[in-house]
């Protein structure tokens, strides 16, 4: 891959981050509260995921499901570009001379996850300031209260140091390597395997019908990506949330232990805190930050097997 389409892989990444937040940010916004309030005490703060949104709402309208959107915003466009940049990247360096269309799983996994430690230190600090902005409202009392992200930031900072600003950093690079890993195999083999049921050597389609083919496959492949992602990751999610949110600067930073505490104040649920809106958030998010992603690459004349 020459330096022109890096730089358009790169291009196509910070498109399908800006899909990614304007689709998935209201679900990510109820999965946050849930984390934040319902693994506490054995009382929920939140019966389930649409009690959560509809107290949002009543409170503080549609504004408040996009809570923390702007730092999310900087933070996906760029986590995006550097994921999809870096994976394309690695991939063809491990590939090598034999450009092989079949999916190899000793490339696509050190290829993902190497893309997704990367990514992972730039996240952690935007991820926290969302978070912390997230968790908020009327009815978070017990959390300190931000005018907004910038404000957010700088008081972590004056509180906790450059240090605070990366709380939580451990448990961000190990879901977004193993995250990522699972996404990017679960996206390439469904993919994949799509293609050459619909694309055998007899068919023939149009170019119109071949664009909705490909946004369809897109669509899908990139759906089931974000469900494995999540399906896999999501009690680490919970731990970072806990982490990052907790008003105690002393709170243990390892994830493991956060995860030990909550099974053992609300049992195994606890962990899975916010899987309903986390996973309705995964399928339409990834399947429009891969349909943006092969769309633009493939406007910018990035050539892909």
């Amino acid at each position: 891959m020459d330096a022109g389409d890096a730089a358009k892989e790169y291009a196509a990444g910070f498109a399908a981050g800006v899909a990614t937040v304007i689709t998935g940010h209201p679900f990510d916004t109820v999965k946050v509260k849930l984390q934040a309030h319902n693994t506490k005490t054995q009382v929920k703060e939140y019966r389930n995921a649409l009690h959560c949104t509809s107290r949002i709402l009543i409170n503080e309208g549609v504004r408040g499901l996009y809570r923390g959107a702007s730092s999310s915003f900087v933070g996906m466009a760029f986590e995006s570009s550097l994921l999809f940049g870096f994976y394309s990247q690695t991939k063809q360096l491990l590939q090598g001379e034999s450009q092989s269309s079949t999916p190899q799983l000793q490339v696509i996994i050190p290829s993902a996850a190497f893309g997704g430690t990367i990514i992972s230190f730039i996240l952690c600090p935007a991820e926290l300031v969302k978070c912390r902005m997230q968790v908020q409202g009327k009815d978070a009392a017990s959390y300190i209260k931000y005018s907004g992200p910038l404000d957010c930031a700088i008081k972590t900072m004056e509180s906790e140091g450059v240090r605070g600003i990366f709380r939580g950093g451990l448990t961000t690079l190990l879901r977004e390597s193993i995250g990522n890993a699972m996404f990017f195999s679960t996206y390439e083999f469904s993919r994949y395997y799509m293609n050459k049921q619909l694309n055998s050597p007899s068919s023939t389609h149009s170019h119109q019908s071949k664009l909705l083919m490909d946004a369809g496959i897109g669509i899908i492949s990139g759906g089931l990506g974000g469900i494995a992602f999540w399906s896999a990751v999501l009690p680490l999610d919970v731990a970072k949330t806990i982490i990052q949110t907790a008003s105690d600067t002393k709170t243990s930073r390892n994830p493991f232990h956060a995860l030990n505490s909550i099974y053992r104040r609300v049992g195994l649920r606890g962990c899975y805190a916010g899987l309903g809106p986390t996973l309705v958030r995964a399928f339409p998010a990834n399947a429009a930050a891969i349909v943006t992603w092969e769309l633009t690459a493939k406007l910018l004349g990035v050539k892909r097997l």
